[in-house]
């Protein structure tokens, strides 16, 4: 539901600015606001996860978000601007928030055995969302107005956080855990204290493949922003007349594709209790960024829909297996990765909307993604092979512990010392 009013806004939104400023500029300030929010929000989140509760912080992020919508739906004429800007500010910070909180709470809201099929139905019903926000977005600006679309948005809102309050569970924050003398919390605020910036994301970086993990996350960001940049140019091209439905058609398969591929890995991880691994990560970036180079290269429109499939589901097995991956690693680690991760993706996307956007002024789409989406292929390969030269260095007998380690990037995420702690 948040997702869902969170795409319909990003559409609502940059409209909305657009008519009360009547400038493109402001529209382009607007997005660079609530990305560079997003880019800070990434870099403080570890540090918050570490002092509150997963659960606390997704719910006041959904609270703070909603208030804010409130607030530009009763903000005079006159203070619309500067409403816009708050808009900016809390709905970019906030849902990075809420999505660092949230990833890297679901293990201790499904047992680690359920980590990768908890994922898939997340990504599944943000997969859906996405294609529903946009697409109705310009219905719902068209026949009931912004204010009608700014409700609708404040009350997904609403409903995620009466939701996260229902949960039972504490969410996998620290607040609420004892130390050996009884005092809750005191065990989340020495964390917080020992990790700080940035020797918590150095830390993390330092696992064994995760830091060119992470660097490949970004590159694939960057890859993202080309196409998204470029399918507009793309679609006008094809059909002048109606260039929004070439954008339309390729989504909508593109979700399709993502959610039977969300259905193979739930049916996979429950009849294996295994999840896709680090290496889906590297193989479905390959075949992903393969499948967005080939739908601007002009194939007919029947096999540009099975192109769109084909991406669609690569890019459900990368987002799958990234997170399960990162969701490996021990809970004081785990925030600040996924707090590092969005940052450098907000960054990635970011950067790569400013440059693409300068480019198609004067090459082709296919070009620009071509060069975008192929350097995500050259860090996908370097990082496949780096992860098979971790394994087969697992592999090796080096004592009676040998035989029973999983693969390297598995036991880097969660070290012998961890579990004694835990066990302890």
């Amino acid at each position: 539901m948040s997702s869902y009013g969170t795409f319909l806004n990003m559409v609502a939104l940059n409209l909305f600015v657009y008519e009360t400023t009547g400038r493109a500029l402001a529209m382009g300030l607007f997005m660079t606001v609530r990305l560079a929010s997003g880019f800070v929000a990434g870099l403080v989140a570890g540090g918050l996860l570490a002092r509150f509760a997963a659960k606390a912080v997704m719910l006041w992020t959904n609270v703070a978000q909603a208030a804010v919508m409130l607030l530009l739906v009763l903000a005079p004429q006159g203070a619309r601007t500067a409403a816009l800007m708050s808009v900016s500010v809390v709905v970019g910070g906030c849902g990075t928030l809420f999505m660092v909180a949230l990833r890297s709470s679901i293990p201790e809201m499904v047992g680690e055995d359920r980590r990768s099929w908890a994922n898939s139905l997340s990504i599944t019903g943000r997969s859906l969302a996405m294609v529903a926000g946009f697409a109705s977005a310009g219905v719902v600006v068209s026949l009931v107005g912004y204010t009608a679309a700014f409700v609708v948005d404040m009350a997904t809102f609403v409903v995620c956080a009466v939701t996260v309050a229902l949960l039972p569970i504490a969410g996998g924050g620290k607040d609420g855990e004892k130390d050996a003398g009884g005092v809750p919390g005191a065990k989340g605020r020495r964390a917080g204290r020992r990790w700080r910036m940035p020797g918590a994301f150095l830390a993390t970086a330092a696992v064994p493949g995760l830091g060119l993990m992470v660097v490949l996350r970004s590159v694939d960001a960057l890859g993202s922003s080309s196409h998204n940049a470029a399918l507009p140019v793309h679609s006008a091209a094809l059909d002048a007349a109606r260039p929004a439905v070439f954008v339309s058609a390729f989504w909508c398969l593109w979700a399709l594709g993502n959610v039977v591929a969300q259905q193979v890995i739930q049916r996979y991880a429950g009849r294996t209790g295994r999840s896709v691994g680090a290496a889906g990560f590297g193989y479905g970036t390959c075949l992903m960024s393969g499948a967005f180079v080939l739908a601007f290269a002009g194939f007919p429109m029947a096999a540009t829909a099975v192109i769109a499939l084909v991406a669609g589901a690569a890019d459900g097995l990368t987002e799958v297996s990234y997170t399960s991956h990162l969701q490996t690693l021990s809970p004081d680690l785990r925030g600040h990765a996924f707090g590092l991760s969005a940052t450098v993706e907000n960054l990635g996307f970011g950067v790569g909307m400013i440059l693409v956007s300068a480019v198609l002024e004067s090459h082709r789409p296919l070009t620009v993604v071509a060069w975008s989406h192929g350097a995500a292929v050259v860090v996908a390969v370097v990082f496949l092979i780096r992860i098979s030269a971790l394994r087969k260095r697992s592999a090796a007998p080096e004592g009676p512990s040998a035989p029973d380690a999983p693969d390297v990037p598995d036991v880097s995420a969660r070290s012998v010392a961890e579990r004694d702690g835990r066990n302890r």
